[in-house]
């Protein structure tokens, strides 16, 4: 589970060329007894910035990512081409908290927090971040913010975070962009059972099968808002709009 097993489980495939395995968030291997799982983080990163756009009341939104590598762009790159998909105009603030080798961003909630909540002071209103554990700070710089008075919002990543953060920042998470890592499995375990091969090759799960997506929970995001969210997920799997997964600039 995770890029950072890549290099590892490869070595164990190599070793055991009789048994199948599959890595999840990666596609750097090519063993014909490898399967590499992968997301289109970028369409469903499109969507939340679409909600994003559709929610702001400033018109400033911002972006946070763990660490500056490809992964963590690729949210970038969907979420600035879903708020300008609302309207261009809208300001997007992004700053990662690490440059690699240095992958302390994923765990660093303070920093987090600091860097949300400079957002915040700068007129932001709603903030994304993809930076793992660093998110909970996040979560408390906007829960802060809204006891000084301002209207903010988070966004979660990857689970419904409305459901697995601590419940005094339920309230502040307006939506999460789901990465479903249970399709990918599941498929993938599936298939391996129903005799295919899936090993030796990378498969990306995206809108057209549910493996990446948006959540609801909450009741936060407005019908109308839905309504436009689900229009644009019907145009992204239908091939109407091209998601970037590099960031302009």
């Amino acid at each position: 589970m995770g890029f950072l097993y890549s290099e590892s489980i490869a070595a164990v495939a190599e070793n055991c060329p009789d048994s199948t395995f599959a890595v999840v968030d990666d596609a750097a291997n090519d063993l014909p007894n490898l399967a590499n799982l992968t997301f289109a983080e970028e369409q469903g990163s499109f969507l939340v910035g679409a909600a994003a756009a559709l929610t702001t009341e400033t018109d400033h939104v911002g972006f946070i990512g763990g660490v500056n590598i490809e992964l963590i762009q690729k949210f970038q790159a969907g979420f600035e081409a879903g708020v300008a998909a609302i309207d261009p105009a809208i300001t997007v603030d992004v700053e990662y908290l690490t440059e690699p080798p240095d992958f302390d961003g994923f765990n660093d909630p303070a920093r987090g927090r600091e860097v949300a909540a400079s957002m915040y002071e700068g007129g932001a209103d709603i903030v994304y971040a993809a930076a793992g554990g660093s998110g909970g700070g996040v979560f408390e710089a906007a829960v802060a913010a809204r006891e000084g008075g301002d209207n903010v919002w988070a966004i979660g990543v990857d689970s419904d975070q409305y459901n697995t953060a601590d419940p005094a920042v339920q309230d502040v998470i307006l939506t999460s962009m789901l990465k479903q890592v249970n399709v990918a499995v599941y498929n993938t375990i599936a298939a391996a059972v129903a005799g295919e091969e899936v090993g030796g090759q990378t498969t990306v799960f995206d809108l057209s099968v549910d493996g990446v997506g948006y959540s609801t929970s909450g009741d936060f995001l407005s019908e109308e808002t839905i309504t436009q969210l689900e229009d644009l997920k019907a145009q992204i799997v239908a091939g109407d709009i091209e998601v970037p997964t590099v960031p302009e600039g």
